[in-house]
This record gives C-alpha cells, structure tokens and sequence, in this order.
C-alpha cells in the first residue's frame, strides 16, 4: 500500500505540473465565462442551450485531460528510463499500472470538479434573455473571489516558498470553489439568504457525475495503450474509441436495424467490446426537462466499474511482459 500510495502521488503531482492540463482547464473555464453570451441568440429556451453547450464543453474538457494525462503516464517512464529504477525497488508491476490509474484520475477528478463548479456558476447566472435582465453580481463577484484569492494565493507561495505556480493555483482554485458555490448555494441575486432561489440544479450535477465516469473509462484505456504502445499511437487510438463510443449504438445495432437484418458476428462483438459512452450523455433528458433516477447512476456507475476493471486487467497484462530496460 506505501509503494501503491507513492506512485500514485507522485503522478498525480506530476499530471498537475503539465502544462497542457492548465491550458485545457483555462481554456474550459474561459468557454464557461463567455457561454451565456454566446446562447443568447436562439429562438427558443437560451437557457437549456446554455446548459447543453456547458455539459458538452465539460464532457470534452475531462475527456481530453484523461486522454493527454493517461497517454503518457507509462510510455513517458519507459522512454525516459526512470521505469528501470522504480521496478528495481522492487515494485510489482499491477502496482505500478494501478497506481499510474489512480493518479492520473485523481488529477481528472480534480479538473472536472472545478469545471463543474465554473458550469454551475454560469447556469446560476443565466442567459439574459431580454432587456430587462440584470446581470447576476452575486456569481461575478464570487467567481472573481475566488480566481483572485487563488491568483494572490499561488503567486505568494510561488515568490517565498518556491512553489510551482500552476499546479498550486489549481488546487487553491478547487478549495476557493468549494467555498463560492456554497455560498452561492444559499445566496440569491439580490445578496439575500434565500436557499429556495439559488438556481442550482441536482439534474446538472447528476449530468457531470456521468461525465466523469465516462472519463473514467478513458484514462483506464488510456493507462492500457501507453503500457504497450507510444504517446502518439495511444492518442489516436483514444480519439477513435471515443469517437466510436459516442455512437456505438448506431454503429453496432441501428444501422441494421434499419434494414430490418440480424446484426454480424463482428457487429455484436464490437458492441460487446467499445465502451458505449452514450449512456453517459443525458443532455437530451435535461434539455426536455426529464427526472433522471438515481437508480440510473448507479446503473452507470456498475457498468464504468466493470469496463475500468476490464480494461485495468488488460493493461496489467500487457505490461507484464513488456521489455523495459
């Protein structure tokens, strides 16, 4: 468990300090600050764009940190040779799969759950949808709390204790967040205490727990391909399987079902073997206003275990008799 714990947070801080994973987060949350204005031109309910645009600006967000994140997390030791010195220790080798698993998703779980937070602030405020609308100081004001103390924050610990400077920004900005969305939680516009009004909805919560588990599955493929292959072959092969994953159904059974035929044998095989992502996108069911159950996510969450599991299994096996010294 110590050598489990040990890699795990060694890549965890490792993933932090990656420069890509603070331009993906920045870049998110900069796509969050400006969607209200960007849905305010639809000829029906701006508000429910608003909310699908954001949920798919997070799915991809978490998605492509799980994908650049995971890809490297065991082709880069192999190419730089630190692997030797840590197998050496000795250290089992499911050990070091598991534990490249779990650090990798916890910096995923940390990226979504401030894109999260930065979701819910933007649906808070709304689109203004007419003249009239008043824009929600409440939630400017708390966001830009919480980017600011995060900002001051960082750049101290950075100027008297050495500290990296993205990666510390980052987590403050987690911390800070927690604090603004509770707050807002119980705030309303008008800076009064009035729970009832705040404009959180579970449904948007239930939505990015889903998108989380979908990225899940990804970082553990992810985990699974560098074991053999290099960054470059990983990336496309993780693109491909979500791209495929997003529309498995159709590929797999509707487009037979359509000429009314029995599906081939490599039609219910790869069904069986891609991860089929769309029940992890409920956008349809937020935007028609639906009750999704929680016996729906924990239907989901079985079936992200199982695929993770799987694939988990595989990447143990396949680098279990990869020549890396």
């Amino acid at each position: 468990m110590h050598k489990l714990f040990t890699i795990t947070k060694n890549t965890f801080i490792e993933t932090l300090r990656q420069p890509v994973y603070a331009i993906i987060i920045i870049a998110a949350v900069l796509l969050f600050f400006i969607s209200p204005s960007l849905t305010m031109y639809t000829m029906s309910d701006d508000n429910k764009l608003l909310r699908e645009i954001g949920l798919s600006t997070l799915f991809l967000t978490s998605l492509f940190i799980a994908i650049f994140s995971a890809s490297g997390a065991v082709a880069e030791e192999i190419d730089n040779k630190t692997i030797t010195t840590v197998l050496s220790k000795p250290v089992q080798r499911p050990i070091f799969i598991v534990a490249k698993f779990f650090g990798v998703a916890a910096a995923v779980i940390l990226a979504h759950y401030i894109c999260t937070v930065a979701l819910l602030m933007a649906i808070r405020h709304g689109v203004l949808e007419s003249a009239s609308d008043t824009h929600d100081w409440t939630v400017i004001s708390t966001a830009a709390a919480v980017v600011g103390a995060a900002f001051l924050l960082s750049a101290f610990f950075n100027y008297f204790y050495d500290w990296k400077f993205t990666s510390t920004a980052i987590v403050l900005t987690a911390v800070f967040a927690t604090a603004g969305i509770v707050f807002l939680a119980f705030i309303d516009e008008n800076w009064k205490f009035n729970p009832k009004e705040n404009g959180l909805n579970p449904l948007d919560i239930y939505g990015s727990v889903l998108l989380l588990l979908a990225a899940m599955i990804v970082v553990a493929l992810a985990v699974a391909l560098s074991a053999r292959f290099n960054i470059a072959v990983t990336l496309s092969a993780c693109v491909g399987v979500f791209l495929l994953g997003l529309v498995s159904d159709y590929t797999f059974v509707g487009l037979f079902a359509q000429g009314g035929i029995e599906p081939p044998i490599w039609a219910k095989i790869g069904r069986f073997l891609v991860p089929n992502l769309q029940i992890f996108w409920i956008s349809d069911a937020i935007y028609e206003g639906s009750v999704v159950p929680v016996g729906y996510i924990l239907i989901s969450a079985s079936y992200a275990l199982c695929y993770t599991t799987a694939i988990l299994a595989l990447a143990i096996a396949l680098f279990q008799r990869r020549q890396v010294g």
